[in-house]
């Protein structure tokens, strides 16, 4: 299997060679990105000073909201240089536009042709897609190049349609999947009302997107538990965004996500944008190597994990990116207690009688938050409402407000028109 001889060096050996990289990305953006030149001067930053990653990390973070404010003033290329327009889901606020060169579809290719190797691909698999290639959004195509640069073959399906997605495996027999885990779980559902054996069909392996299937300890959560009691495939998780244009994804050993340094460097940084040690959990922060048409220094993605650097049986010895804790702008207090979503779709993701959700959270009329269950069940009752409160006080301590809907609604709210993956947190705060 090809690992990246970066990606087996000592910690010593990974942060010299990003110093190393860090006067060719400071003259690039200050020579061609609108934003960051202006930055720096606005800043009092003397690039040409800046030589080890502890002077790297004196440099003000860039946060979303100034790449929703200065939008375009991040773009380094002349449109004419641009191939591809990809916007953001705007999970957080309003979308923001990106734009990708041929050498960045490059970078992208090689970054997931390195990602499916880590999460033992090869040019022997078929890879099932089970996610969007339009809409402007990155990953699907991503998948897709890294893919064709593997050497191996690709069913693009979509997402949604069971029927179809059976009809796609029974005929062309795929090794693998790519989707969105909760599409597990309605996949296994179709398999199970239409007699079909999930464990005689071709499918080894399922590379999961957008959802957390592990703990923190890297035990499977309820999700991830819930399907492979049904299915017995390998399950790999990733973690991606547009702004890293790289994916972490996880090894045969899942332990988390591997760190490609030289692709991207990675800080994990508390509330006063200081460092948080190994054990501590800390919000991502990125900053890019080798893009080419939209760079981002120092930016801070939102999402808080925690991270690891001892080294990993599969012979990688760059840091590793444990699952997503949560956003840091969907925290929520509720009733005394601090958390975030992922822990309210663990505990209903194991609770069989609720179809599909959605948590909503707004501000009560004393200033605190409140959380609402919008859930979709086939037969709603006060005892089924008694239960799934229990559960939560059990869990979390607390139980938040419940209002059944019916499932089709619920649906239509996960998916609305200009969805590319379902929505499962409403922020009304």
């Amino acid at each position: 299997m090809f690992i990246p001889e970066i990606e087996k060096a000592s910690q010593e050996e990974i942060v010299n060679y990003q110093e190393g990289r860090l006067p060719e990305l400071f003259d690039y953006l200050t020579e061609n990105s609108p934003f960051y030149s202006r930055f720096f001067k606005e800043n009092n930053i003397k690039t040409e000073s800046i030589k080890t990653m502890a002077d790297f990390a004196t440099i003000p973070v860039t946060t979303k909201e100034m790449l929703q404010e200065h939008n375009m003033d991040f773009l380094c290329v002349d449109k004419g240089k641009v191939i591809d327009y990809i916007t953001t889901s705007g999970t957080l606020g309003d979308p923001v536009t990106f734009t990708m060169t041929d050498l960045d579809l490059d970078r992208l290719a090689y970054n997931e042709y390195i990602s499916f190797l880590c999460a033992g691909g090869s040019s022997a698999d078929i890879y099932q897609l089970m996610v969007t290639m339009d809409r402007r959004f990155m990953a699907g195509m991503a998948y897709f190049l890294g893919i064709r640069k593997m050497g191996a073959g690709v069913v693009r399906v979509g997402p949604g349609n069971p029927e179809l997605q059976f009809d796609s495996i029974q005929r062309i027999q795929p090794t693998s999947i790519v989707t969105v885990p909760s599409f597990l779980i309605k996949l296994i559902e179709f398999a199970e009302t239409n007699n079909i054996d999930l464990n005689k069909t071709s499918i080894k392996k399922a590379i999961c997107i957008g959802e957390a299937i592990r703990n923190n300890d890297f035990s499977l959560n309820k999700l991830g538990a819930r399907i492979k009691e049904k299915w017995d495939i390998e399950l790999y998780s990733t973690y991606a965004s547009t702004e890293m244009g790289t994916a972490f994804t996880e090894c045969e050993y899942g332990k988390g996500g591997h760190h490609h340094p030289e692709m991207i460097i990675v800080e994990f940084l508390d509330e006063n944008d200081q460092p948080v040690k190994e054990g501590e959990a800390g919000e991502v922060t990125i900053t890019n190597l080798g893009v080419e048409g939209m760079p981002l220094l120092r930016f801070k993605t939102g999402d808080i994990c925690h991270h690891y650097t001892d080294a990993c049986e599969c012979g990688r010895t760059s840091m590793r990116l444990g699952p997503v804790i949560g956003r840091k702008k969907q925290m929520i207090k509720f009733k005394g207690t601090t958390l975030y979503p992922p822990a309210l779709y663990d505990i209903l993701n194991d609770i069989k009688l609720v179809e599909n959700y959605v948590v909503e959270v707004s501000t009560n009329s004393i200033g605190t938050d409140n959380i609402l269950l919008k859930l979709g069940v086939e037969s709603p009752s006060k005892e089924l409402e008694k239960l799934i409160k229990d559960h939560f006080r059990a869990k979390i301590r607390v139980a938040p407000f419940v209002e059944f809907l019916d499932i089709i609604e619920i649906q239509k709210m996960q998916f609305p028109n200009l969805s590319r993956k379902p929505i499962t947190f409403i922020d009304k705060r």
